[in-house]
């Protein structure tokens, strides 16, 4: 244990390993192609999709998905080629040598409105009654190529019992149209491999492995299927009704936290532009609906950020300072509930390694039906807590049976984004038009670090601007400019960082009953690193295992969706890399525009601990509370 902390000279991370579907093969080659009449130069392999694509001509598409590998086996993109008999799926076909093409030519749309009735004829349902009614790709291309009645007929029963079983996600088999795009994003985007192909031609039907339901399998509810999905085959499991009934009751005091990703997303769902954010408008919608309170997420990722950080020096303490070699380093950060359940299925051997830190959303949960009720004299029984969270695999979260610290459920419905709004749609509001206003005291104050959490890499980034100044008694300024810690910023799959602590500073008081000085830890390198999607925390799992180079790291990051939280699986659809890009340029232009930006500075932070958690982070009242337990209450307290 005495080399975790070694010097060391920083080294270049690898590539990231996401996979995208660029339909590019060889760069080295150019190729000359006309389509519809015009020219385009791309480099060898590029699909006809993606050569159209940039001489803005538009194919339509089912089964392609920017994020995706490419399948070519829905044929919607069909096109023409000159001289050829059989029309080729512009996304599969990569373009070698000249071509002349033809994107809309009578027989490419008659081929077209052949699949779509060959699609229809097997999807059951009625479209007004499906909640992707108006942003179903299947009905916007039937609208398109004229289908207005069922060529070769229509089911008129369902052939499958919905799959419900699952507290994030809801199978409908009936509206599947077998794009295959949920399986290539469980297996290849992922890397779960829940879902799969089962039998051939007409008998064809997506399956769960033994063709379980959903929550019988290794499923860890991100929900990445269900953003990628064209129909409403998948959707998150929506305990809208529930809420409303809450609201509606006079004897329940009903509040409502909001996350950092959704504010950065919800406004796609009113028609705008991906990266606006409406914060504030939303705070007044919210309001509107019937919510008592209004809190800001950000409080509890502050608070996370506290705890998560002292639980990492208590555990390198207690390795290099008491020999103790039982302690489990890397510690890995616990704030994604897909990561958890993704760790505890494929790599439980390492749970140790999980902080014990709750996620903010149960930190939040705890903290209100214990604080808040104690302040202001609420039964916590008659206190319903909502969380809306860009994120499906927080419904399962927030019903692990060990989530009820507070003596009751810490927090009793989960919300994505795109459920929201629906209620504020329901209720009539005008979101993007809104009056602007503040999140409700005491948890009103909040800080820049806390709204980057919404980001992959921003954990980790609002952990080192508050490590920085608490051990090395500087300001984060100092090492980076406004603060910004650029390197474990991005969208590359996996990403370094090493901190070399060159000077120390005094403990402050916060952690004073911890540890009496941080001389430990001068002339050390703190290493750490940054993961999202489960198929980039695989990678780094696997290299750990081998020894590797996340061996080496003292604190990892993980996210279970591609782009942190911002591509979450209950976010506004559809996603893509430029979207998840947008939101994120969105959340970081906020985390910009706020007074305070390290999670240590919140003043109302400092007012739980001085006021409720007197004996500081990781203490016996914060572990219970705050913390699961995967280890024993208390242990980490030197």
């Amino acid at each position: 244990m005495s080399n975790l902390l070694e010097n060391t000279t920083s080294r270049r991370a690898p590539a990231s390993a996401c996979l995208r579907n660029t339909g590019v093969v060889d760069t080295s080659v150019e190729v000359t192609l006309h389509i519809d009449g015009k020219e385009v130069t791309v480099p060898a392999g590029t699909t006809i999709l993606v050569a159209a694509k940039k001489i803005g001509i538009r194919i339509p598409t089912l089964c392609y998905h920017e994020d995706l590998c490419v399948a070519g086996v829905c044929r919607i993109c069909v096109v023409e080629l000159e001289g050829q008999e059989r029309l080729e799926a512009s996304c599969a076909y990569p373009v070698t040598s000249p071509i002349k093409v033809r994107t809309h030519t009578r027989k490419v749309r008659m081929a077209r409105r052949h699949i779509l009735d060959l699609m229809l004829s097997k999807h059951y349902g009625e479209c007004y009654a499906c909640f992707r009614n108006n942003n179903c790709e299947l009905q916007a291309l039937a609208r398109e190529y004229g289908v207005d009645f069922f060529r070769f007929g229509h089911p008129d029963k369902p052939r499958y019992k919905v799959d419900r079983s699952s507290q994030s996600l809801v199978r409908d088999m009936d509206k599947c149209i077998l794009c295959r795009r949920c399986i290539r994003t469980c297996i290849d985007l992922q890397e779960v491999g829940v879902l799969d192909i089962d039998n051939r031609s007409c008998e064809s039907k997506v399956v769960t492995f033994g063709d379980k339901p959903l929550g019988d399998v290794i499923c860890i509810n991100c929900g990445q299927c269900i953003n990628r999905c064209p129909t409403g085959a998948l959707r998150a499991n929506d305990p809208t009704d529930d809420v409303w009934a809450v609201i509606d009751d006079p004897t329940k005091h009903v509040v409502i936290q909001t996350a950092p990703s959704p504010r950065a997303g919800i406004g796609e769902c009113f028609g705008l532009e991906p990266g606006q954010p409406l914060t504030f408008e939303m705070n007044t919608s919210l309001k509107e609906c019937g919510f008592d309170k209004v809190f800001d997420t950000n409080f509890a990722a502050d608070l996370t950020i506290i705890e998560e950080g002292t639980e990492l020096l208590l555990r390198l303490h207690k390795a290099l300072v008491e020999k103790d070699e039982s302690v489990s380093i890397p510690q890995f950060t616990s704030c994604s509930p897909g990561w958890v359940k993704y760790l505890e299925h494929f790599y439980p051997e390492y749970i140790p390694n999980l902080s014990t830190a709750k996620s903010p959303q149960q930190m939040f949960g705890t903290v209100i039906k214990t604080y808040y009720a104690q302040l202001n004299n609420i039964d916590p029984k008659d206190i319903v807590t909502v969380a809306l969270m860009p994120c499906s695999a927080k419904k399962f979260e927030c019903n692990r049976p060990e989530m009820c610290d507070s003596g009751f459920k810490d927090v009793d419905y989960g919300l994505t984004t795109r459920e929201l709004a629906q209620m504020i749609s329901e209720a009539g509001i005008d979101l993007p038009n809104m009056p602007k206003s503040d999140f409700d005291d005491p948890f009103g104050s909040a800080t820049g670090s806390g709204v980057i959490f919404g980001a992959t890499g921003g954990v980790m980034e609002a952990a080192l601007r508050t490590v920085i100044e608490l051990v090395c008694g500087i300001k984060v300024e100092d090492l980076f400019e406004h603060a910004d810690i650029i390197p474990v910023r991005g969208f590359e799959g996996i990403r370094f960082m090493e901190l070399p602590i060159t000077e120390v500073g005094p403990v402050p008081d916060l952690l004073k009953n911890l540890v009496g000085d941080w001389d430990w830890l001068k002339g050390a390198t703190l290493k750490v690193a940054v993961a999202h999607g489960t198929a980039n925390a695989k990678r780094v799992m696997e290299d750990i295992k081998a020894g590797g180079r996340c061996s080496e790291c003292h604190f990892i990051e993980f996210m279970a969706c591609p782009g942190g939280c911002l591509g979450g699986g209950g976010q506004p659809i559809p996603t893509s890399p430029a979207i998840r890009a947008a939101r994120a340029k969105a959340i970081y232009a906020e985390d910009a525009a706020y007074e305070i930006r390290k999670s240590h500075e919140n003043p109302a932070i400092t007012k739980i601990y001085g006021e409720f958690l007197k004996d500081g982070p990781c203490s016996h009242e914060s572990h219970k509370l705050l913390h699961t337990h995967y280890l024993p209450r208390g242990k980490y307290i030197v």
